[in-house]
């Protein structure tokens, strides 16, 4: 799910999002709560109109924005108090309030209202957490107004702790939810742990329920977490690196503004078909970015999303005629070594 942080996906048009294949945008609540308030986007006709986009949209419930603020908020039961980055104004957020909000927007997907658990954080403070995070989202379904509105996916939390996570998720399903995501990964773990801690959630949450790996990740964190189960991803990869001149390819990472580019003819990646590899040199995206100019976003942006998008494609049409497992090889096989990744 590419990420659209304040409604947009940056350096992309919704026409440009849907002919590469997006399905679902992901928005963020703590940002349009604060701007520009989700009364006025609602009094606009909700946020597909405001956004013009008709597919579907999933919003996050603003806790791991509010949490990241640092000093700047406090957490008790009820919810928690912060300051906004933008003026410094006093909010609160409760998991009321947060479901209030999300459903004010219009998403067709939200999320509970939890905390995303620092890392490494002691194993009396996680335990903590997610025994609170449990209760706000019981709190949470308890909030949403009716059962044919938006679908309310629950989060698996519990650090990088095997117990806590098998209870999470137990708890969460005793209370039950439309989809269960993981969160508190990626977020400054090793990558060994993040698949230690899917590989004991996932087989505990339902197949016949979406599973969501949240803030996930490089393009080896998306095979391996479709190796184990998971259905939906989100994260500003792609879309971040691109705007700082790093690509995807199918053989690795592209650093657009490095000085070997200078006088390249050859495309991004000569395997990949998307609009800019077909119409661009490397030299002309490196003049591009190196003159700071608005096109380079705008394409860079483009061709990452296009791997991305196209490489859960091929990763669903393998699984849908039994070679996930050799895909999986071939798309390892193609990568560079480590010292040549990073060109």
């Amino acid at each position: 799910m590419p990420v659209g942080t304040q409604g947009t996906v940056k350096a992309m048009l919704p026409e440009s999002l849907s002919e590469l294949g997006a399905q679902v945008l992901l928005a963020n609540t703590y940002h349009l709560f604060l701007r520009p308030g989700h009364e006025l986007i609602r009094r606009l006709g909700g946020l597909h109109s405001f956004m013009h986009w008709d597919r579907p949209i999933l919003t996050d419930s603003g806790g791991f924005q509010v949490f990241s603020l640092g000093a700047l908020r406090q957490i008790n039961e009820d919810g928690v108090h912060f300051q906004s980055h933008l003026d410094g104004s006093s909010h609160v957020l409760t998991p009321e309030s947060s479901i209030a909000v999300q459903e004010a927007l219009g998403a067709d997907i939200i999320m509970v209202f939890d905390e995303c658990i620092p890392y490494p954080s002691s194993r009396e403070y996680v335990a903590a957490s997610t025994e609170r995070s449990t209760r706000w989202a019981r709190r949470c379904k308890e909030a949403r107004q009716g059962e044919d509105g938006a679908a309310l996916f629950g989060i698996v939390q519990g650090g990088m702790h095997a117990d806590l996570r098998a209870k999470s998720a137990a708890d969460l399903m005793q209370i039950g939810f439309d989809g269960y995501a993981v969160g508190g990964l990626s977020v400054g773990e090793e990558a060994h742990l993040m698949y230690d801690v899917m590989d004991v959630t996932l087989p505990l949450l339902p197949a016949n329920r979406p599973r969501y790996v949240m803030g996930v990740g490089t393009p080896e964190n998306l095979i391996e977490g479709v190796s184990r189960g998971v259905d939906m991803f989100d994260c500003v990869m792609p879309t971040r690196n691109a705007r700082n001149g790093v690509l995807f390819t199918t053989f690795g990472r592209v650093s657009i503004k490095q000085a070997r580019y200078l006088e390249d003819p050859l495309p991004i990646d000569p395997e990949c078909n998307c609009y800019v590899c077909r119409n661009y040199s490397r030299a002309y995206l490196r003049h591009l970015y190196q003159c700071n100019e608005i096109l380079a976003s705008v394409l860079n942006t483009h061709h990452n999303l296009h791997y991305y998008l196209q490489l859960m494609a091929d990763a669903r049409a393998a699984i849908e005629t039994d070679r996930f497992t050799e895909f999986r090889r071939e798309f390892y096989a193609r990568r560079d070594t480590a010292s040549s990744a990073e060109k």
